[in-house]
């Protein structure tokens, strides 16, 4: 019989947007790094409408900082809960200028440059609402990540 190595988790890719899956899935997150000893890092995935309002220059800045505020805050507060540590970040979920730039390849990409061991992605319905932008992502990341990946 094989020998089973022991998953080793040093960090969580959490990505984040204003949906109440998202608050579960820093959870989730939260709980796998205090059992691993590992740290979480959230990373907030600005919605289309957004995205495209900053790269037009018709942003309400005040408005978008106080969403990523406010959805950091529920991720620090968890993090705090679960005594674990916590770092974030901020992406651009599209670009009107580079086609394959989605939610899906930029929670890719963000595994990638913080060297995440584990992923936990939010599996959002399709409500339509502004602010859920992971809603398609987490079947994207769960066919094309190279760690392993919990889809809450």
């Amino acid at each position: 019989m094989p020998t089973r190595r022991p998953l080793s988790v040093d960090l969580v890719l959490v990505p984040v947007d204003a949906s109440d899956e998202s608050v579960d899935a820093i959870a989730c997150a939260a709980a796998i790094a205090a059992e691993y000893d590992a740290s979480v890092h959230a990373v907030h995935v600005l919605a289309e409408d957004d995205v495209r309002a900053i790269e037009n220059g018709d942003v309400d800045k005040a408005q978008v900082a106080a969403d990523g505020e406010a959805i950091m805050e529920s991720a620090e507060g968890i993090a705090a809960d679960h005594d674990v540590e916590l770092s974030t970040s901020v992406a651009y979920g599209f670009s009107t200028k580079m086609k394959l730039r989605h939610p899906g390849s930029v929670v890719l990409d963000t595994a990638e440059e913080v060297d995440a061991d584990f992923l936990v992605v939010p599996r959002e319905p399709l409500s339509g609402d502004p602010g859920e932008v992971l809603a398609k992502a987490a079947e994207y990341v769960l066919l094309y990540a190279s760690q392993p990946v919990l889809s809450v």
